[in-house]
Protein backbone atom coordinates (compact mmCIF):
# COMPACT_ATOMS: atom_id res chain seq x y z
CA UNK A 1 0.00 0.00 0.00
CA UNK A 2 1.38 3.28 -0.37
CA UNK A 3 3.42 4.66 2.34
CA UNK A 4 1.83 7.16 4.83
CA UNK A 5 5.18 7.49 6.85
CA UNK A 6 5.82 11.58 8.18
CA UNK A 7 9.45 10.44 9.55
CA UNK A 8 12.11 12.89 8.46
CA UNK A 9 14.96 10.08 9.38
CA UNK A 10 16.75 8.37 6.69
CA UNK A 11 15.02 5.33 5.46
CA UNK A 12 16.02 2.25 3.93
CA UNK A 13 13.47 0.69 1.47
CA UNK A 14 13.77 -3.02 2.58
CA UNK A 15 12.77 -5.41 -0.55
CA UNK A 16 12.27 -9.30 1.28
CA UNK A 17 12.53 -11.44 -1.44
CA UNK A 18 11.87 -15.26 -1.30
CA UNK A 19 15.68 -16.01 -2.15
CA UNK A 20 16.78 -12.50 -1.02
CA UNK A 21 16.92 -9.40 1.11
CA UNK A 22 17.59 -6.00 -0.18
CA UNK A 23 18.46 -2.51 1.58
CA UNK A 24 19.06 1.05 -0.14
CA UNK A 25 19.24 3.96 0.69
CA UNK A 26 18.68 7.33 -1.91
CA UNK A 27 19.46 10.79 -1.96
CA UNK A 28 16.27 12.43 -0.87
CA UNK A 29 13.89 13.12 -4.09
CA UNK A 30 16.09 11.08 -6.29
CA UNK A 31 16.25 7.51 -7.45
CA UNK A 32 20.06 7.99 -7.14
CA UNK A 33 21.43 5.34 -4.68
CA UNK A 34 24.12 6.15 -1.86
CA UNK A 35 24.32 2.75 0.11
CA UNK A 36 22.47 -0.51 -1.14
CA UNK A 37 23.50 -4.37 0.36
CA UNK A 38 22.29 -7.90 -0.41
CA UNK A 39 22.40 -11.20 1.22
CA UNK A 40 20.74 -14.06 0.06
CA UNK A 41 17.93 -15.57 2.37
CA UNK A 42 17.46 -19.41 3.40
CA UNK A 43 14.98 -21.52 1.81
CA UNK A 44 11.50 -21.90 3.59
CA UNK A 45 11.37 -18.45 5.61
CA UNK A 46 9.33 -17.02 2.49
CA UNK A 47 6.85 -18.57 0.20
CA UNK A 48 4.52 -16.71 -2.70
CA UNK A 49 5.54 -13.86 -0.96
CA UNK A 50 4.80 -14.22 2.24
CA UNK A 51 6.62 -14.76 5.34
CA UNK A 52 6.88 -18.38 6.52
CA UNK A 53 8.70 -18.35 9.66
CA UNK A 54 8.51 -15.01 11.28
CA UNK A 55 11.51 -15.72 13.59
CA UNK A 56 13.68 -17.31 11.45
CA UNK A 57 13.02 -13.54 9.65
CA UNK A 58 13.98 -11.44 12.34
CA UNK A 59 16.85 -13.48 12.74
CA UNK A 60 18.10 -12.74 8.99
CA UNK A 61 17.10 -9.12 9.28
CA UNK A 62 18.66 -8.80 12.48
CA UNK A 63 22.12 -10.34 11.57
CA UNK A 64 21.68 -8.63 7.70
CA UNK A 65 21.09 -4.77 9.14
CA UNK A 66 23.90 -5.22 12.14
CA UNK A 67 26.55 -6.30 10.15
CA UNK A 68 25.77 -3.45 7.26
CA UNK A 69 25.47 -0.95 9.94
CA UNK A 70 22.18 0.36 8.39
CA UNK A 71 19.80 2.71 9.84
CA UNK A 72 17.11 1.30 11.50
CA UNK A 73 13.89 3.06 9.38
CA UNK A 74 12.26 0.90 7.14
CA UNK A 75 10.02 1.02 4.20
CA UNK A 76 8.99 -2.69 3.39
CA UNK A 77 7.23 -3.88 0.07
CA UNK A 78 4.76 -6.34 -0.68
CA UNK A 79 4.22 -8.59 -3.84
CA UNK A 80 2.12 -11.78 -3.78
CA UNK A 81 -0.99 -13.03 -5.39
CA UNK A 82 -2.96 -12.29 -2.34
CA UNK A 83 -2.71 -8.57 -2.68
CA UNK A 84 -5.79 -7.48 -4.58
CA UNK A 85 -5.75 -4.48 -7.02
CA UNK A 86 -8.59 -3.14 -8.41
CA UNK A 87 -9.68 0.41 -10.49
CA UNK A 88 -12.45 2.05 -9.31
CA UNK A 89 -14.53 5.57 -10.13
CA UNK A 90 -15.47 7.02 -6.59
CA UNK A 91 -17.43 9.99 -6.08
CA UNK A 92 -15.27 13.54 -6.78
CA UNK A 93 -14.97 13.77 -2.92
CA UNK A 94 -12.26 15.37 -1.00
CA UNK A 95 -9.79 13.10 1.54
CA UNK A 96 -12.27 11.43 4.59
CA UNK A 97 -15.43 11.66 2.29
CA UNK A 98 -13.42 10.12 -0.13
CA UNK A 99 -11.90 7.53 1.53
CA UNK A 100 -15.28 6.74 3.36
CA UNK A 101 -16.04 6.35 -0.24
CA UNK A 102 -13.73 4.22 -1.41
CA UNK A 103 -14.21 2.01 1.42
CA UNK A 104 -17.65 1.68 1.03
CA UNK A 105 -17.39 0.41 -2.49
CA UNK A 106 -14.75 -1.87 -1.91
CA UNK A 107 -17.51 -3.99 0.47
CA UNK A 108 -18.86 -5.03 -3.50
CA UNK A 109 -14.77 -5.08 -4.89
CA UNK A 110 -12.59 -7.44 -2.25
CA UNK A 111 -13.18 -10.95 -1.96
CA UNK A 112 -12.22 -10.68 1.59
CA UNK A 113 -13.92 -9.49 4.42
CA UNK A 114 -13.16 -5.77 5.29
CA UNK A 115 -12.08 -6.37 9.03
CA UNK A 116 -9.14 -9.12 8.09
CA UNK A 117 -8.20 -6.63 5.11
CA UNK A 118 -5.50 -4.10 5.16
CA UNK A 119 -7.07 -1.26 2.16
CA UNK A 120 -5.32 1.74 1.25
CA UNK A 121 -5.82 3.79 -2.15
CA UNK A 122 -3.97 5.89 -4.80
CA UNK A 123 -5.86 8.71 -6.57
CA UNK A 124 -5.23 8.79 -10.57
CA UNK A 125 -7.49 11.63 -10.99
CA UNK A 126 -10.74 12.85 -12.28
CA UNK A 127 -12.61 11.46 -15.31
CA UNK A 128 -15.80 11.80 -16.87
CA UNK A 129 -17.97 8.67 -16.95
CA UNK A 130 -21.65 8.60 -17.95
CA UNK A 131 -22.69 9.33 -13.98
CA UNK A 132 -21.58 12.10 -14.20
CA UNK A 133 -17.75 13.21 -13.02
CA UNK A 134 -15.92 10.78 -10.56
CA UNK A 135 -12.53 10.22 -8.71
CA UNK A 136 -10.86 7.08 -10.49
CA UNK A 137 -8.95 5.52 -7.51
CA UNK A 138 -6.63 2.38 -7.41
CA UNK A 139 -8.05 0.42 -4.32
CA UNK A 140 -5.09 -1.79 -2.85
CA UNK A 141 -6.29 -4.58 -0.32
CA UNK A 142 -3.65 -7.26 1.21
CA UNK A 143 -4.68 -9.99 4.11
CA UNK A 144 -4.29 -8.30 7.60
CA UNK A 145 -2.66 -11.21 8.84
CA UNK A 146 0.11 -11.28 5.98
CA UNK A 147 0.85 -7.39 6.68
CA UNK A 148 1.00 -8.46 10.55
CA UNK A 149 3.67 -10.78 9.85
CA UNK A 150 5.94 -8.89 7.90
CA UNK A 151 5.82 -5.90 10.25
CA UNK A 152 5.97 -8.35 13.25
CA UNK A 153 9.36 -9.84 12.08
CA UNK A 154 10.73 -6.55 11.18
CA UNK A 155 9.99 -5.41 14.35
CA UNK A 156 11.62 -8.35 16.31
CA UNK A 157 14.83 -7.74 14.49
CA UNK A 158 14.76 -4.22 15.98
CA UNK A 159 13.77 -2.17 13.04
CA UNK A 160 11.34 0.67 12.88
CA UNK A 161 8.86 -0.18 9.73
CA UNK A 162 7.35 3.36 8.93
CA UNK A 163 5.28 2.18 6.13
CA UNK A 164 4.58 -0.42 3.84
CA UNK A 165 3.87 -0.18 0.58
CA UNK A 166 3.27 -1.90 -2.94
CA UNK A 167 6.06 -3.34 -4.13
CA UNK A 168 4.91 -2.15 -7.94
CA UNK A 169 4.25 1.05 -6.53
CA UNK A 170 7.96 1.14 -5.65
CA UNK A 171 9.55 -0.24 -8.76
CA UNK A 172 8.02 2.25 -10.73
CA UNK A 173 9.14 5.52 -8.68
CA UNK A 174 12.60 3.78 -8.58
CA UNK A 175 12.83 3.48 -13.05
CA UNK A 176 10.29 5.85 -14.68
CA UNK A 177 11.80 9.26 -16.11
CA UNK A 178 12.47 11.64 -13.94
CA UNK A 179 9.88 14.91 -14.17
CA UNK A 180 10.84 16.97 -17.27
CA UNK A 181 12.15 14.59 -19.25
CA UNK A 182 10.54 14.82 -22.48
CA UNK A 183 7.63 11.74 -22.96
CA UNK A 184 5.48 10.66 -26.08
CA UNK A 185 2.81 10.70 -23.71
CA UNK A 186 1.97 6.68 -23.78
CA UNK A 187 2.48 4.34 -20.80
CA UNK A 188 5.30 2.32 -19.89
CA UNK A 189 4.79 -1.47 -18.63
CA UNK A 190 7.70 -2.85 -16.32
CA UNK A 191 8.29 -6.46 -15.31
CA UNK A 192 10.19 -7.28 -12.24
CA UNK A 193 11.51 -11.11 -12.83
CA UNK A 194 12.69 -12.14 -8.98
CA UNK A 195 11.26 -14.88 -6.65
CA UNK A 196 8.05 -13.87 -8.15
CA UNK A 197 7.03 -11.83 -11.62
CA UNK A 198 5.49 -8.40 -11.16
CA UNK A 199 4.00 -6.61 -14.27
CA UNK A 200 2.71 -2.92 -13.48
CA UNK A 201 1.79 -0.42 -15.92
CA UNK A 202 2.48 2.90 -15.30
CA UNK A 203 1.94 6.63 -16.87
CA UNK A 204 4.63 8.74 -15.47
CA UNK A 205 4.69 7.41 -11.71
CA UNK A 206 1.25 6.93 -11.39
CA UNK A 207 0.19 3.08 -11.80
CA UNK A 208 -2.37 2.33 -14.09
CA UNK A 209 -2.60 -1.58 -13.49
CA UNK A 210 -0.22 -3.97 -11.80
CA UNK A 211 -0.56 -7.85 -10.69
CA UNK A 212 1.38 -10.60 -9.19
CA UNK A 213 2.26 -14.06 -11.12
CA UNK A 214 3.72 -17.25 -10.09
CA UNK A 215 7.00 -18.54 -10.99
CA UNK A 216 10.13 -15.77 -11.83
CA UNK A 217 13.99 -16.36 -11.90
CA UNK A 218 14.23 -18.26 -8.21
CA UNK A 219 11.58 -20.99 -9.77
CA UNK A 220 13.61 -21.15 -13.08
CA UNK A 221 16.38 -22.04 -10.51
CA UNK A 222 14.54 -24.01 -8.65
CA UNK A 223 13.10 -25.82 -11.59
CA UNK A 224 17.52 -26.50 -13.19
CA UNK A 225 17.89 -27.67 -9.35
CA UNK A 226 15.51 -30.15 -9.00
CA UNK A 227 15.89 -31.44 -12.82
CA UNK A 228 19.70 -31.74 -12.35
CA UNK A 229 20.17 -32.15 -8.53
CA UNK A 230 22.14 -29.10 -7.97
CA UNK A 231 21.95 -26.43 -5.23
CA UNK A 232 19.71 -23.48 -5.67
CA UNK A 233 23.58 -21.33 -5.74
CA UNK A 234 24.86 -23.50 -9.09
CA UNK A 235 21.88 -23.91 -10.59
CA UNK A 236 21.35 -19.90 -10.72
CA UNK A 237 25.17 -19.71 -12.00
CA UNK A 238 24.01 -22.30 -14.69
CA UNK A 239 21.53 -19.76 -16.45
CA UNK A 240 23.85 -16.84 -16.41
CA UNK A 241 26.65 -19.17 -17.93
CA UNK A 242 23.90 -21.21 -20.72
CA UNK A 243 21.77 -17.99 -20.86
CA UNK A 244 19.38 -17.61 -24.30
CA UNK A 245 22.71 -16.35 -26.73
CA UNK A 246 25.72 -18.19 -26.92
CA UNK A 247 24.94 -21.31 -29.27
CA UNK A 248 25.11 -24.44 -27.55
CA UNK A 249 27.77 -25.76 -29.23
CA UNK A 250 30.24 -22.79 -27.64
CA UNK A 251 29.58 -23.54 -24.66
CA UNK A 252 31.69 -25.43 -21.69
CA UNK A 253 30.29 -27.66 -19.28
CA UNK A 254 28.12 -30.89 -18.58
CA UNK A 255 26.20 -31.18 -21.50
CA UNK A 256 23.11 -32.78 -20.14
CA UNK A 257 22.83 -29.46 -17.64
CA UNK A 258 23.53 -27.10 -20.16
CA UNK A 259 20.69 -28.90 -22.21
CA UNK A 260 18.55 -28.76 -19.15
CA UNK A 261 19.60 -25.06 -18.48
CA UNK A 262 18.61 -23.69 -21.99
CA UNK A 263 15.04 -25.34 -22.10
CA UNK A 264 14.63 -24.28 -18.52
CA UNK A 265 15.56 -21.14 -19.85
CA UNK A 266 13.42 -20.96 -23.31
CA UNK A 267 10.15 -22.56 -21.40
CA UNK A 268 10.70 -20.02 -18.75
CA UNK A 269 10.92 -16.68 -20.91
CA UNK A 270 8.09 -17.82 -22.94
CA UNK A 271 5.57 -18.50 -19.69
CA UNK A 272 6.76 -14.85 -18.52
CA UNK A 273 5.89 -13.15 -21.89
CA UNK A 274 2.89 -14.93 -22.47
CA UNK A 275 1.67 -13.56 -18.58
CA UNK A 276 2.77 -9.67 -19.72
CA UNK A 277 1.07 -10.16 -22.93
CA UNK A 278 -1.77 -11.60 -20.72
CA UNK A 279 -1.54 -8.64 -18.49
CA UNK A 280 -1.39 -6.23 -21.52
CA UNK A 281 -4.62 -7.46 -23.03
CA UNK A 282 -6.49 -6.77 -20.02
CA UNK A 283 -5.09 -3.25 -19.17
CA UNK A 284 -5.90 -2.52 -23.25
CA UNK A 285 -9.25 -3.45 -22.76
CA UNK A 286 -10.13 -0.32 -20.98
CA UNK A 287 -11.70 2.09 -22.95
CA UNK A 288 -9.31 4.68 -22.05
CA UNK A 289 -5.93 2.75 -21.81
CA UNK A 290 -3.00 4.53 -23.12
CA UNK A 291 -0.63 3.01 -25.44
CA UNK A 292 2.09 1.31 -23.83
CA UNK A 293 4.93 2.36 -25.79
CA UNK A 294 8.04 0.61 -24.30
CA UNK A 295 8.99 -2.34 -21.62
CA UNK A 296 11.27 -1.96 -18.70
CA UNK A 297 12.63 -5.32 -17.11
CA UNK A 298 14.15 -5.67 -13.69
CA UNK A 299 14.97 -8.21 -11.44
CA UNK A 300 17.63 -10.84 -11.98
CA UNK A 301 16.65 -12.18 -14.87
CA UNK A 302 18.23 -9.17 -16.29
CA UNK A 303 22.01 -11.06 -15.83
CA UNK A 304 20.38 -13.88 -18.42
CA UNK A 305 22.32 -13.35 -21.65
CA UNK A 306 19.76 -12.52 -24.16
CA UNK A 307 16.47 -12.70 -21.69
CA UNK A 308 15.74 -8.75 -22.18
CA UNK A 309 15.84 -9.06 -25.64
CA UNK A 310 14.02 -12.44 -25.95
CA UNK A 311 11.38 -11.21 -23.30
CA UNK A 312 10.81 -7.92 -25.49
CA UNK A 313 10.41 -9.91 -29.15
CA UNK A 314 7.81 -12.04 -27.10
CA UNK A 315 5.93 -9.50 -25.86
CA UNK A 316 5.86 -7.24 -28.85
CA UNK A 317 6.58 -3.84 -27.12
CA UNK A 318 10.10 -2.40 -27.32
CA UNK A 319 12.51 -3.40 -24.03
CA UNK A 320 15.33 -1.79 -22.34
CA UNK A 321 16.67 -2.95 -18.43
CA UNK A 322 15.79 -1.15 -15.88
CA UNK A 323 18.35 0.49 -13.79
CA UNK A 324 18.96 2.80 -10.68
CA UNK A 325 21.87 5.33 -10.91
CA UNK A 326 24.54 5.36 -8.04
CA UNK A 327 25.87 8.20 -6.17
CA UNK A 328 29.69 7.03 -6.35
CA UNK A 329 31.01 4.27 -8.83
CA UNK A 330 31.27 1.43 -6.52
CA UNK A 331 27.71 1.60 -4.69
CA UNK A 332 26.26 -0.90 -6.79
CA UNK A 333 28.40 -3.71 -6.94
CA UNK A 334 27.59 -6.06 -9.94
CA UNK A 335 25.68 -8.63 -7.13
CA UNK A 336 23.60 -5.62 -6.07
CA UNK A 337 22.65 -4.07 -9.14
CA UNK A 338 19.96 -6.11 -10.73
CA UNK A 339 18.48 -6.61 -7.33
CA UNK A 340 18.28 -3.10 -5.93
CA UNK A 341 15.35 -1.56 -7.72
CA UNK A 342 12.16 -2.04 -6.08
CA UNK A 343 14.00 -1.13 -3.03
CA UNK A 344 15.53 2.09 -3.87
CA UNK A 345 11.73 3.29 -5.07
CA UNK A 346 10.48 2.26 -1.07
CA UNK A 347 13.33 4.54 0.03
CA UNK A 348 11.71 7.68 -2.07
CA UNK A 349 8.40 9.23 -0.85
CA UNK A 350 5.86 8.97 -3.24
CA UNK A 351 6.55 10.76 -6.32
CA UNK A 352 4.27 12.54 -9.03
CA UNK A 353 4.96 13.53 -12.82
Amino acid sequence: MPNRSTSRKTVVGLEIEPSHLAAVEVRPDTAVVERAATAMLAPGIMRDGEVVDVDALADALKEFFRDRKLPRNVRLGVANQRIVVRTLDAPPLQDKELAAAVRFEAQNLIPMPLDQAVLDFQVLGPVETEEGPRTRVILIAARRDMVDRLVSATRRAGLRPVGVDLSAFAMIRALAPPPGVASSGGAVLYVNVAGLTNIAVAHGYTCLFTRTVAGGFDGLAGELAERCGLTMQHARQWLMHVGLVTPMTELAGDESILAEARTVLSDGVRRIADEARNSLDFYRAAPDALPVEEAVLCGPAVTVPGFVEELGARIGVPIREGAVSEARPGVLNEADADRVAVAAGLALEERKA
